[in-house]
């Protein structure tokens, strides 16, 4: 498993008996055996002309097995537990439908007064946390695409409205790794949210925490540390390896 695992870890896509030997701490003749029962199942395969070994079909089988699998509703929602435990505030996972975001599951606190989200209803994804979260993750392209169809609809006194100040915005988000929101798209609501990675590194979902204005501010930055703890675990869930694209807490 640990030679499985490296291949997965370098940069090269093949590597050879000396690589995995040094790597791993291994004697040749014990890698050397280690190949050989890997090539017979065709988790690797050997380059003829390099003799050096690469990732095989049992390999790209067992992977895409495994993705076929994922459902990301059920695999957030222990973490939105978690966070509400954490929070006692609101958590939500939404996810992307074009240009517009949607909330597809949620988690209360056991409080009187606590925020709940509409399921399944299309906003906009210049107004906010959880909406640009995942816009500030998007392909270049696709972000200046969506720029150019400003400017946006004012939603609220705080909601940004012009592309200038939202591509100010985004660039702050992904310096930090999540958004903010004191009453961008709800007067009275203040939330933080952060995205959720793929395999490919790609923003797939995102999670927020969300309570009323005056309640939730005060305690916004203790809440971003504990949102951003659970995308982490969600995106490596998700096959997302490079964490650092995530970003620390900051005042900013």
């Amino acid at each position: 498993m640990e030679v499985l695992t490296l291949f997965t870890e370098r940069r090269e896509s093949t590597l050879g008996v000396t690589e995995i030997s040094k790597a791993l701490g291994l004697s040749k003749a014990v890698v050397h055996r280690i190949l050989s029962t890997l090539l017979e199942k065709d988790y690797i395969q050997i380059e003829p002309q390099t003799r050096r070994y690469a990732l095989g079909h049992a390999a790209l089988k067992l992977g895409l097995t495994y993705f076929e699998g994922i459902d990301v509703r059920r695999m957030a929602q222990p973490i939105l537990h978690e966070l509400v435990t954490a929070t006692q505030e609101t958590s939500t996972l939404s996810i992307r439908s074009g240009w517009t975001r949607i909330y597809i599951d949620q988690e209360t606190p056991p409080t009187d007064i606590r925020m709940s989200v509409r399921l399944g209803h299309p906003y906009p994804l210049h107004a906010g946390s959880s909406s640009k979260a995942l816009l500030a993750f998007l392909d270049p392209e696709e972000q200046d695409a969506y720029l150019a169809t400003g400017p946006f609809e004012r939603l609220t006194d705080a909601t940004i409205t012009t592309p200038e100040q939202l591509r100010a915005d985004l660039d702050r988000i992904r310096k930090r790794g999540y958004a903010r929101s004191l009453g961008e798209r709800q007067a009275d609501a203040a939330s933080v949210a952060a995205p959720v990675f793929d395999h490919r590194g790609k923003p797939t979902a995102a999670i927020s925490v969300c309570g009323p204005l005056r309640r939730f501010e005060p305690k916004i930055d203790e809440a971003a540390d504990a949102l951003l703890d659970a995308v982490r675990r969600l995106s490596a869930l998700m096959g997302h390896r490079e964490s650092a694209i995530i970003g620390q807490r900051s005042t900013e």
